[in-house]
């Protein structure tokens, strides 16, 4: 039964908005501009069509991007892709507001897990599975579709996979004398070593709010274990238990203990990894797309390493918080369905070779053929240290999470950042505004 209504709840009010921005900016294909060259002719006399592509990339890794559009429109002359990118946060609310008044570009940027889901079942997304028996799974990495898939069928390539990883200033512990851990408690003993030098021992952008998630929901998997995380995601299990509301108490006792810096509630993501890039902070928990920032500053002075496990927990360290995330679909409304999906093949494969390559991703297309000593020495060390042979992922609860639900877990875990609910709070509060259970 679709799920439409959740979709909609609470967006139906910002229709008026996009009706305002595209009548200002042009509206995607399903209206005008995935056809705008539509008329025109090449000199060979084929339609020359124009494929509206939105996105989310407006920092450093757009050039990658813009290079790789710009190879693609030039050599497909009667195949033109208009690529338009709108900050993180903001396109959320855009793409939300544009699928549901039907009015979605031809080529659509999104997450693979739950914030995909209510797109494919309001029918807004084109299943692709009759368009890749032509060998394109046979060039993906195992497993690079799986989070991409809804009933069975397949509706987006994804060509950026995440994982998070610990980031740690080598040459900051090596002269405070502190030891990199491997254990939470040794984690605490680190934290409180630094604190006593006067320095913010570890970073974290929670204006934003989903970075400091991360830690929580790295902290979960580590306590809880992969699959016990994934069945309360799924709603096969409570939030309400001793695995979620120890994460929540070990989080908590990181900012007891100074971890964070005092203003952690008015810091951005930006500024926090800012910060860590010029050499302040020891450690930082981040993902994989951090790699190229951190590395451009301080090459060679950082390692990434696994986060710390936990005693008594049910995670080990062969599991990552991560898994297949960043995706390209193809709208079910657009006039150019063929020539949308030959595009997004071509974006998604190039995408995934380019991002890894620089840093800015890891991988979810083969890539044998790229010569290792170019890759970003940060992404190949979370590649084969944390990812390959792992056991195990869980994406990021907010990709995994449907509606508001991972609005509420970010507000909850900003919550246990700013003192404002306890651990045993937190788990309730987890389940009855998430599972919606008592």
């Amino acid at each position: 039964m679709l799920k439409i209504k959740r979709l909609f709840a609470g967006i139906l009010g910002l229709s008026v908005l996009l009706a305002s921005f595209t009548a200002c900016n042009g509206q995607p294909s399903g209206s005008s501009a995935g056809s705008q060259g539509g008329a025109a002719s090449s000199a060979a006399g084929a339609e020359k069509v124009t494929l509206a592509f939105w996105n989310n990339y407006t920092n450093d890794t757009q050039h990658i991007m813009a290079d790789t559009i710009k190879k693609w429109n030039t050599d497909h002359p009667n195949i033109q892709i208009d690529s338009s990118a709108t900050e993180n946060n903001a396109y959320k609310v855009k793409i939300k507001t544009a699928i549901s008044a039907n009015n979605a570009p031809d080529i659509i940027y999104t997450w693979a897990g739950g914030f995909t889901q209510p797109f494919v079942e309001a029918g807004q997304i084109l299943a692709l599975d009759s368009y890749l028996n032509d060998g394109t799974k046979d060039k993906m990495l195992s497993g690079a579709l799986t989070n991409i898939t809804y009933d069975g069928k397949v509706y987006g390539l994804t060509y950026n996979q995440q994982a998070g990883a610990l980031y740690v200033n080598d040459d900051l512990f090596k002269q405070n004398s502190v030891k990199v851990p491997t254990t939470y408690d040794e984690l605490l003993t680190a934290v409180k070593a630094f604190k006593a030098k006067g320095l913010v021992p570890m970073a974290v952008g929670e204006k934003d709010e989903w970075p400091g998630m991360w830690y929580y929901d790295m902290i979960a998997l580590r306590e809880g274990g992969a699959q016990l995380c994934l069945d309360a995601l799924n709603k096969k299990a409570s939030f309400n238990q001793a695995a979620f509301i120890n994460a929540a108490k070990k989080l908590e006792d990181l900012v007891d203990a100074g971890a964070f810096a005092k203003d952690v509630l008015g810091q951005t993501r930006d500024e926090s990894v800012a910060q860590f890039s010029q050499g302040k902070i020891p450690m930082y928990f981040g993902g994989n797309f951090d790699a190229q920032v951190i590395d451009q500053s301080l090459k060679g002075k950082v390692s990434a390493v696994k986060f710390p496990t936990i005693s008594g927990g049910k995670g080990t360290d062969a599991e990552y918080l991560g898994g297949g995330a960043d995706a390209l679909c193809v709208s079910a409304n657009t006039k150019h369905k063929d020539e949308a999906v030959q595009a997004i093949k071509y974006l998604a494969e190039n995408f995934s070779s380019g991002m890894y390559l620089t840093g800015a991703g890891l991988p979810e297309w083969k890539y044998d053929s790229i010569d290792q000593s170019k890759v970003d020495p940060l992404s190949k060390q979370i590649m084969d240290d944390i990812v390959q042979g792992s056991t195990g992922s869980v994406p990021a609860w907010d990709l995994y999470l449907t509606g508001n639900d991972a609005q509420t877990h970010q507000d909850l875990v900003q919550n246990l950042f700013g003192k404002q609910i306890v651990p045993d709070e937190f788990g309730k509060q987890m389940q009855q505004k998430i599972n919606k259970t008592a």
